[in-house]
């Protein structure tokens, strides 16, 4: 897209921008906060403090345009083989269609049935092991709508393969009440495996060996390895190829989640992702959410070179979120390949970092406000929160609007007036966008997944990359398989590593 002239375009424009403060820009234009903002369901997007104009979109929409960004929303949401290398659709809309495919209704209706022997008191704790995607999206989700649980059940996850998580997550159980999922889509995933191996050795020490099967369930798109682990059919859970794991919360990978909010909130979720699907379809790109968010991204990435962005949402419930869209957004559109198989001739996906507010104010936003590097950012609000306590929320808000003015308009002075305490002087004029949503539900929550989800597959489209693929992830697990077996003693070290993998190895071996 480099070459073209849409982007030519939006490059002569930037220029013209350069020079420009956003003080200045809300001078020009009293209704600026109004005019640079769209809403949708419920959602209200304020871009207004980002160095661009209504011409900028109207330039951003003919590069979408030229990416064939609408046929590209067709096909993804339709089904197509979009997933080039590895030729297969990225279906992750069907889940949540109120008219999915028929396997897609049937698990649906296992989890739904199973669950409620959950909630019947047959066990008190779920513990989900899992890692990357069958980690993160759930217990997000969890985190955040955790004040839409059933009461009573425990629901915890287990992702890392250092033995202290494990010893953390079992800490205080009883095995005769716990309940592990094991979700893999392929059941080779080395963490998990060791996980779930541990964990069958802390019930079998606790029960013996004849129950322990009655205490796991499984969710794969490879039953027949659930089931030679030991896992009943009937407790074991299908995912699909067509459906990545970083994109597939709203599959049986959330069957964690269903637990713990019921599948009635669940179907909510789903249905908020689903009305987001067709927005992001339909509207257009100056009304269009994820595609605007997404822009106004590329233009921070690519046109004023800013290699990093922060989401900072200011609700605590939404503490695993910016972890969740790093590995989004990361795994997704960290490439250097075009879909082709060419070089990209730009830069693609950015660093994904942030906390909620206000804890973030108080360790990373004095590099926001002063840093040498100017740093996007993306605020994430609530208008009601999910508690009484409005005090509290109140003055929540009011951190969140005086950070995002803040960032943009500085103290007032910036670096012009030398009179100032230099270290006193804040420039402002650095970029976010706040996206207000009205209550954070299982509904709105699908809602902003979804949002974040088509502003990864906007950018990606645009820079003709894969983002439903992850080959980078699989080089370190395979020279870690090797490695490990030379730790564990069933292999001699080899000669072949570089000298300080074996230099690290030897060092390893004689201080264990």
């Amino acid at each position: 897209m480099q070459h073209t002239a849409e982007w030519n375009a939006l490059r002569l424009h930037q220029t013209t921008l350069q020079d420009v403060h956003l003080r200045d820009l809300f001078a020009d234009n009293p209704q600026r906060g109004d005019n640079l903002s769209a809403q949708a369901h419920g959602w209200f997007l304020d871009y207004s403090k980002n160095l661009l104009n209504s011409k900028t979109i109207d330039l951003l929409a003919a590069l979408a345009d030229k990416a064939d960004l609408r046929k590209k929303i067709n096909a993804l949401l339709d089904g197509e083989t979009i997933n080039v290398t590895e030729n297969r659709p990225a279906w992750h809309a069907a889940l949540r269609h109120p008219d999915p495919p028929p396997e897609v209704v049937r698990e649906l209706n296992r989890m739904d049935d199973f669950i409620k022997q959950v909630h019947n008191g047959r066990w008190q704790t779920v513990v989900n092991i899992g890692i990357g995607g069958s980690d993160l999206g759930p217990a997000m989700a969890t985190t955040a709508l955790r004040a839409f649980a059933h009461q009573g059940l425990d629901v915890r996850f287990l992702s890392n393969v250092d033995g202290a998580h494990f010893e953390m997550v079992t800490d205080g159980l009883t095995p005769a009440h716990t309940l592990f999922i094991v979700v893999s889509k392929t059941f080779t995933t080395t963490e998990t495996l060791a996980n779930t191996q541990t964990a069958k050795a802390w019930l079998t020490n606790a029960l013996g060996t004849q129950k322990v099967n009655d205490h796991f369930a499984a969710v794969t798109a490879h039953p027949d390895r659930a089931q030679d682990f030991g896992i009943y059919p009937q407790a074991t859970f299908t995912m699909w190829d067509w459906v990545g794991g970083r994109y597939s919360l709203g599959s049986a990978v959330g069957l964690s989640l269903m637990m713990a909010i019921g599948s009635g909130a669940f179907k909510q979720m789903l249905a908020g992702m689903h009305q987001m699907d067709e927005h992001f379809r339909s509207a257009t790109w100056a009304e269009n959410l994820p595609a605007l968010i997404g822009l106004i991204g590329l233009w921070n990435r690519n046109f004023w070179a800013r290699p990093t962005y922060a989401i900072l949402p200011y609700s605590q419930e939404l503490a695993l979120f910016t972890p969740y869209v790093q590995q989004l957004d990361m795994e997704s559109n960290g490439k250097s390949t075009r879909a082709e198989g060419t070089p990209v001739a730009t830069s693609t996906g950015p660093v994904v970092w942030g906390q909620p507010g206000t804890n973030g104010q108080h360790a990373f936003h004095q590099l926001l406000h002063q840093g040498s590097d100017i740093i996007p950012v993306e605020f994430i609000g609530f208008c009601r929160p999910n508690h009484d306590r409005t005090t509290h929320h109140d003055l929540l808000m009011a951190n969140l609007f005086a950070q995002a003015a803040a960032l943009a308009f500085g103290s007032g002075e910036g670096e012009t007036n030398t009179d100032s305490d230099p270290h006193q002087s804040f420039a402002g004029n650095r970029p976010s966008i706040l996206l207000l949503g009205e209550q954070l539900t299982p509904f709105s929550l699908g809602q902003l997944v979804a949002i974040y989800e088509h502003k990864v597959f906007t950018q990606a489209s645009i820079w003709n990359i894969n983002p439903f693929d992850q080959p980078g992830v699989e080089l370190g697990k395979t020279l870690a398989t090797g490695i490990s077996s030379e730790l564990a003693g069933t292999t001699k070290p080899k000669s072949t590593h570089d000298s300080s993998t074996q230099s690290l190895i030897r060092k390893y071996l004689a201080l264990r």
